[in-house]
């Protein structure tokens, strides 16, 4: 099947916008070829291309764009000053090559971005057997990746970078005015039982299977930094071992590894000392958060903001992150 003439022509006017912004950035005559949409990104488009420079050289690059209808040119910002932080700092990212928010250069604020090898769909990195070994020090390279995303202060990333991923949930929840009864119930049992703050650091936000690249011999990249924002580092630990992000893999750590293995790493590695109860809290924190955004994905699609059988799709999960919230309050109370 041949795609609409309208798809064709979005695609032919983003592969000109992309020659211009390239040869603005590194000289006249470059070409875009083979630009195609890319799966997995529900938020964002994702674009795979093969740019050709003047000497004929091809370079593999990623452009990762906010839907037209939807751009949210701070996010991007925060995105692309994180994505260069977290190079400085040693953790495995894509390397930028441009990013803007106006939407004037290709329709919609933009990253650009190196292509790095690597598998990210959990189902194939979980069973295939080209992965065996890299499923054998995956917790350990993920605890060591998040060690070195904790090392970096907030304000490499910004001054106005969001204090407090509960609060902006909450917000992100009210503003779906999609009530759910054990959403609510959930609120209020992690605002009863809250840690005591801590220094905030640089926190990813969505750390999981999924968002990583993974290559035969282990973690290859780190991906999707649209949720960064200052925090607890302990967030990011306890999002990666929800149930939802262990795709029906045996062990608590991405489905593959166990608490030891990701706790040692971590602290090996300088990101500090690891309270399990702590990262307990944000686990149950963790799956309320990914039944908000399952919610709030839902809801883009039936308000028609974004229509998007994908979109609806990610809606049926809602009812997965209540059965574990339940139980998981229900263990520790």
């Amino acid at each position: 099947m041949t795609a609409s003439p309208g798809v064709r022509d979005t695609t032919a006017e983003l592969a000109r916008g992309l020659e211009r912004r390239l040869d603005d950035l590194a000289g006249s005559g470059h070409r875009v070829e083979d630009l195609r949409p890319m799966a997995g990104g529900a938020s964002r488009e994702t674009w795979g291309l093969a740019a050709v420079r003047p000497d004929g050289v091809r370079e593999s690059l990623v452009l990762r764009r906010d839907p037209p209808s939807e751009p949210r040119p701070d996010e991007m910002r925060h995105e692309a000053a994180a994505l260069a932080a977290a190079a400085r700092h040693g953790v495995p990212v894509p390397r930028l090559r441009d990013y803007g928010s106006d939407a004037g250069v290709l329709g919609a604020p933009y990253l650009l971005m190196e292509h790095v090898e690597g598998e990210a769909l959990a189902r194939r990195i979980l069973r295939d057997d080209v992965f065996a070994a890299a499923r054998r020090v995956l917790a350990r390279d993920l605890g060591r990746a998040a060690a070195a995303i904790h090392s970096i202060g907030p304000s490499a990333v910004g001054d106005d970078l969001a204090p407090d991923g509960m609060h902006v949930l909450w917000q992100r929840y009210v503003e779906t005015d999609v009530p759910r009864p054990v959403i609510d119930l959930a609120f209020r049992w992690l605002a009863d039982r809250r840690p005591s703050p801590v220094p905030a650091r640089l926190v990813h936000g969505d750390f999981r299977l999924g968002n990583v690249l993974v290559g035969p011999a282990g973690l290859t990249a780190v991906l999707d930094w649209e949720l960064v924002h200052s925090g607890d580092p302990m967030e990011d630990l306890g999002y990666l071992c929800i149930r939802a992000w262990r795709f029906g893999g045996p062990r608590p750590v991405a489905g593959v590894g166990s608490f030891a293995e990701l706790f040692e790493a971590y602290e090996a590695a300088g990101g500090g000392h690891v309270d399990p109860d702590r990262v307990r809290w944000w686990q149950i924190a963790g799956t309320l958060s990914w039944g908000v955004n399952a919610i709030f994905q839902a809801s883009r699609h039936f308000r028609g903001t974004t229509r998007s059988v994908e979109l609806a799709a990610v809606g049926r999960r809602v009812v997965e992150q209540e059965h574990d919230l339940l139980r998981m309050i229900d263990e520790e109370s």
